[in-house]
């Protein structure tokens, strides 16, 4: 399993939201190039970023933080927030991202994902509150279950689904092992974790979720984690290290 820390751009800073709230940012630094490389010098194998000032309006409006990053790593980095057209998605590339995420546009306009995997590499992120998709930087809530949302891009080529438990978001509280298992028993498409991870056993725990498909044994191909790495509860170095042993 990877583990992708987390740099989330608000106002060009590195934050984190509570539970999605926008008036719950904590700032944790200014210079999102240096948090990258900080990470990949750890052994990060991938940055996840999100563009939380365009998730909420659709405009892009940190690429240069984004290209800095970019240009300061030599890992990929995949990028979400705002892409909610292959142009977006195409100029993301431009600036050195490995893979875009779609959230809002994935489920308000399905077919473009299928259009932007033609082009690049494409994630899918699948934010839900109670059990329901939300969209826009999760300030609006749809009809849509998870399960739903994720039988739509079964075969459309798109890399992973990122599956994002809002009300944990941020939390540090745990993940939804549960929610997450079944998830990877419904979807095809490999599965990366995100939302609620407080502690190193946290992400040993959903390194070790496992479920019997058609195919055979299914598990988690990735988790993200971003308030407890900047809290101090564990280090990059040390879930990367932990994941390795786990492999072995």
């Amino acid at each position: 399993m990877i583990l992708y820390p987390a740099i989330d751009l608000l106002d060009g800073a590195c934050v984190r939201l509570l539970k999605g709230d926008y008036d719950q940012a904590t700032t944790y630094g200014n210079d999102p190039a240096a948090q990258a490389l900080e990470f990949a010098n750890q052994g990060a194998g991938w940055i996840h970023m999100v563009d939380l000032d365009a998730a909420k309006s659709g405009t892009a409006t940190n690429h240069a933080s984004i290209a800095a990053v970019c240009a300061a790593v030599d890992v990929p980095v995949q990028v979400g927030g705002g892409v909610r057209s292959v142009e977006a998605a195409s100029a993301l590339a431009e600036l050195g991202v490995a893979r875009v995420v779609i959230g809002t546009a994935a489920v308000e306009n399905p077919d473009l994902v299928a259009q932007v995997a033609k082009r690049q590499p494409v994630a899918v992120g699948l934010d839900a509150r109670d059990g329901l998709i939300a969209t826009h930087g999760w300030t609006e809530t749809t009809d849509v279950t998870v399960g739903e949302a994720a039988a739509r891009f079964s075969d459309v080529g798109v890399s992973a689904i990122i599956a994002t438990d809002i009300a944990r978001d941020g939390t540090m509280e745990g993940p939804d092992a549960g929610g997450l298992a079944e998830l990877l028993a419904q979807s095809n498409v490999p599965i990366i974790a995100s939302g609620g991870v407080g502690s190193l056993h946290d992400v040993v725990r959903l390194a070790g979720i496992s479920v019997e498909v058609e195919s055979g044994q299914r598990s988690l191909e990735g988790v993200i984690a971003g308030r407890a790495i900047y809290e101090g509860a564990f280090s990059v170095a040390e879930a990367v290290s932990r994941l390795q042993e786990l492999a072995l």
